[in-house]
């Protein structure tokens, strides 16, 4: 058996108190153990490694060159596993619902409030990832807002509603005077598309007559290629209402359906707010649509 199998936590805790409290003496008091179970366990963690970790004199303690490195991911390690545990504690007591560019749009306050009022005890996050299923995939949320395709084979879903696609202009653009944008009049411009998160692809348009198009990574990206005057964007009501700048404006698209808005989330073993969250967001697009 490797030592690397054997390398318990405890060896850690072990190192980590002794160079925290300067002793072996006080570190015993810390960790509520006897000074020799202390010594001992340290004894175990250098052989083990194969290598000292600690200067030892009679008065002093302190980390051997390696022991530095050591310490370092030592440290790394018991936070990691602390985490866990709180995660685990925690688990049904939070719903973290991922977003990849504007969260749930006009309606992140009224969710947020209702949500409160009514599931106390059920601490809730918006996250944005910039990822395509808003870190859903990754396991950094346990719900996730989509509006792009689904994978079903993957993801379970629920549509909560529609949402209206906008024309992101700069302020000093011509069109910004105007109360709506058509849909074919975009491919006289420069498009700006994100093609990893973003609502929009040239699929909007026929073959053989689409926008010329850059490319960017993010929304902040997305607003900064904007503001410049050189490009346009197209996207949901939702980017409009969440990313208000200066030297940006939103108008109305006409010509397009709207973006389907889809909760989704991990077939096996579902948060237990998961319900919940699809009733509410549901009657919330319902009220407004």
């Amino acid at each position: 058996m490797d030592a690397a199998s054997q390398l318990e936590l405890r060896h850690l805790r072990c190192l980590v108190a002794i160079v925290d409290c300067g002793s072996f003496t006080d570190a015993a008091i810390e960790l509520r153990l006897s000074q020799a179970t202390v010594s001992r366990t340290l004894i175990a963690l250098e052989q083990l490694l194969g290598t000292k970790v600690l200067h030892r004199t009679s008065r002093t303690v302190s980390p051997t060159a390696v022991g530095i490195q050591i310490l370092a991911h030592a440290r790394h390690m018991l936070a990691e596993a602390d985490e866990i545990v709180h995660v685990a504690a925690t688990g049904q007591s939070r719903l973290q619902i991922g977003h990849t560019w504007s969260a749930l749009g006009r309606h992140t306050s009224e969710f947020q409030r209702r949500w409160h009022d009514r599931y106390p005890d059920i601490e809730l996050h918006l996250i944005r990832h910039n990822t395509p299923t808003a870190g859903l995939a990754e396991g950094l949320c346990d719900l996730a807002i989509l509006r792009t395709p689904v994978d079903t084979t993957r993801f379970a879903h629920a549509l909560v509603g529609y949402e209206p696609r906008y024309v992101a202009l700069a302020s000093d653009d011509a069109w910004a005077a105007r109360r709506s944008i058509r849909l074919e009049e975009i491919t006289t411009r420069t498009l700006v598309i994100d093609p990893r998160t973003g609502t929009t692809t040239i699929d909007l348009w026929p073959d053989d007559d689409c926008p010329q198009t850059e490319y960017i990574h993010d929304v902040d990206d997305w607003l900064a290629a904007i503001v410049t005057g050189r490009c346009v964007g197209v996207t949901t009501q939702a980017t409009a209402t969440q990313y208000r700048r200066d030297g940006i404006v939103y108008r109305p698209l006409r010509g397009t359906d709207p973006v389907a808005v889809n909760l989704i989330w991990r077939m096996r073993d579902p948060h237990p707010g998961t319900h919940a969250a699809v009733a509410l967001l549901a009657d919330l697009y319902r009220e407004h649509a």
